[in-house]
């Protein structure tokens, strides 16, 4: 093995092959701090999400008050693009916030709403009570959780189950002449167990 430096690269070489590494730019930009700093960023951020968790439950309530709006207006007046990208934008804010705003059960009905949104090949063949239950079943996990009773996650766990399973059950049906999509339907959730 041979070493080489050109322009700052170091080139090594080997029998059947050569690795080129570049030199790393960003060093000059790194700062070096005494060990007794006991500054720690991640405390700091999870101090700052402590002092904001009085609001989960408020922005919460405005997350599933957009949701409904927004399934109000496919219902009247069905799904044009508008209508459904905002269902689905509805939808996944709540799938990307819900777990940290300690919702984690409404979390998998929004993720599962949004694979019927993402999945179907006709929208318009979306039983609308699937939906329905979807929108209703986050609206009550939201509404209902936060007063703590295990029989209450316990409901929140096995309705959002039943959820996924019936959208899962749809989106196989839907979508039985297009094998390209059924892996992405038969994937496992990508929302984090609690």
């Amino acid at each position: 093995m041979a070493r080489d430096k050109t322009d700052g690269l170091k080139v090594e070489t080997f029998e059947a092959h050569q690795v080129i590494t570049q030199p790393n730019p960003l060093r000059k930009y790194v700062r070096h701090t005494d060990e007794r700093d006991t500054d720690d960023p991640v405390a700091r951020a999870e101090e700052a999400l402590a002092g904001l968790s009085g609001e989960f439950k408020s922005w919460m309530d405005e997350e599933c008050a957009r949701l409904a709006r927004a399934f109000e207006v496919v219902k009247k007046d069905g799904f044009t693009s508008q209508n459904r990208e905002e269902l689905f934008r509805a939808a996944h804010d709540i799938k990307g916030d819900a777990t940290t705003f300690g919702y984690p059960k409404a979390a998998v009905a929004a993720e599962s709403l949004c694979r019927i949104l993402e999945h179907a090949p006709e929208l318009m063949t979306v039983p609308s009570d699937l939906i329905a239950h979807h929108v209703h079943a986050i609206q009550a996990i939201v509404r209902e959780l936060p007063k703590g009773r295990s029989r209450t996650k316990d409901t929140a766990d096995e309705l959002s189950t039943r959820l996924r399973k019936l959208a899962d059950e749809f989106l196989i049906e839907a979508n039985r002449d297009r094998p390209e999509h059924l892996e992405a339907v038969l994937a496992p959730s990508i929302v984090p167990a609690d």
